[in-house]
């Protein structure tokens, strides 16, 4: 019983996990009881109204998404990591939630001892991430203790080494080094990142864009996103019909009204969430500070991707856009090189094609904003249909998992298993070893890939 309660109720709401630690790193660091409340009660907060964002945009892009299929016909495999995730949980519900806990120690070690100084803080993200690795150890033979040992060592080293692949760049977007980025998609922000070097020049950033002075109130993003989203809304809304919005989805109110609104509830959405960014950081980063001082010294929070948002959200919508567009194309291209073919879910599209947007702005300005964001937009949508085939034999054919990591992860993880058993241990031995293998002669305090 109360296994189930820290399992489900306190490790499963990424709101009080975080707030925990915000919790520990301020008792750690002797504050005030007055200050460890407000800090504490501020810390989840930010997070539940960065949430609460995240809910008003997912509600709105919903929507988008219905009129988007049936204005276009469109049918295939929705990459949905919640919808998976709840399959999951009938048949390897124990498994996961033993993975994600132990996953979690395990970071802590990796960081304490290893020179990789990173605490994964992105619980929604971690739990996904135990629910693929318990898929895929399961189907290649593993059960058990083993089943949960091996997939909680690959867990915790992913949860360490995908902060650090992309700290060089997070600095850039930042300006400081408090913090890093705790979000699985981060092979397509690595990409979008290394892209954007090649390509552009990030002195011509998404965020210093000419607006004439008749059109100043675009400078104001709320303005630019509501303009933008009312715009694809009307387009759709113009495909998919009258008659079909306003009696299967807007109950009677006028189809273009209701797109509209629609539109205006996705930038309130977007801003929610950045005020939600905004209150999360400055509360987590001085909390932290008592964790990094004397559990995992100098160690820097993992944060979700929307954290780096407020940064350039010029490059948020830029991103969204450019990766949407990068899906569309995949839906013509996957059937041809005889793959499922993967609908772009809007979801994963806005938070990584945003974060995709905002890492390639920062090494190669628009032009690494706009090819960055569609590279990861063709990777989530290739990765999930080559991944399909290993979910569809554990009874996941419907749905697939949507964020690059996944893909990799599943893949690596799958083939080593076909291989053998053997192959599969060594594998996961040699990458949880990896951190340490890195750290020798590493005179920085704070590594990065």
């Amino acid at each position: 019983m109360i296994l189930d309660v820290i399992m489900k109720d306190i490790l499963g709401s990424p709101a009080i996990l975080i707030g925990l630690f915000a919790l520990i790193g301020l008792v750690i660091q002797k504050k005030d009881i007055s200050d460890i409340i407000s800090g504490t009660l501020k810390t989840i907060m930010g997070f539940v109204i960065l949430g609460a964002g995240a809910g008003v945009i997912v509600k709105s892009l919903a929507v988008f998404g219905t009129m988007f299929d049936f204005a276009f016909g469109i049918s295939g495999v929705i990459p949905n990591n919640e919808a998976i995730v709840a399959v999951a949980q009938k048949t390897l519900g124990k498994e996961t939630a033993l993975i994600m806990l132990f996953g979690m120690i395990v970071n802590i070690i990796i960081a304490r001892y290893s020179k990789f100084k990173y605490i994964f803080l992105t619980g929604h993200h971690t739990l996904f991430m135990a629910c693929l690795i318990s898929a895929i150890l399961s189907v290649s033979g593993m059960t058990g203790v083993s089943l949960i040992v091996f997939g909680s060592l690959v867990l915790g080293t992913l949860m360490v080494l995908s902060p650090a692949m992309l700290q060089k760049y997070t600095k850039e977007i930042t300006g400081s080094d408090d913090l890093a980025l705790g979000h699985f998609g981060s092979f397509g922000y690595l990409l979008s990142a290394k892209i954007g070097k090649m390509i552009g020049n990030k002195e011509h950033s998404t965020e210093t864009i000419n607006v004439p002075k008749k059109l100043g109130f675009l400078r104001d993003t709320s303005v630019s996103i509501s303009l933008t989203m009312t715009l694809l809304y009307f387009v759709v809304a113009l495909f998919a019909g009258k008659e079909f919005i306003e009696t299967e989805i807007s109950g009677g109110s006028n189809y273009l009204v209701f797109s509209f609104i629609q539109a205006i509830e996705f930038a309130a959405g977007v801003y929610i969430v950045l005020a939600g960014v905004r209150m999360l950081i400055a509360e987590i980063v001085p909390a932290f500070k008592g964790i990094a001082d004397k559990v995992v010294p100098n160690a820097k929070p993992a944060l979700d991707c929307p954290a780096i948002f407020p940064f350039a959200p010029n490059a948020v919508i830029i991103g969204f856009l450019s990766s949407f567009t990068a899906g569309l194309i995949s839906i013509f291209v996957l059937p041809a090189m005889s793959l499922a073919v993967i609908v772009p879910g809007l979801i994963p599209h806005f938070f990584t094609g945003a974060a995709a947007g905002v890492y390639g702005n920062a090494t190669g300005g628009r032009r690494g904003a706009v090819v960055g964001a569609f590279v990861n937009g063709i990777v989530i949508s290739f990765l999930p249909a080559l991944l399909l085939p290993s979910l569809s034999a554990i009874g996941f054919a419907g749905s697939t998992f949507g964020d690059a990591d996944f893909g990799v992860v599943g893949l690596v993880l799958s083939n080593a298993g076909n291989t053998s058993l053997t192959i599969l241990y060594g594998v996961i031995i040699l990458f949880t070893a990896l951190p340490f293998i890195l750290s020798i002669g590493k005179k920085k305090e704070v590594v990065e890939v």
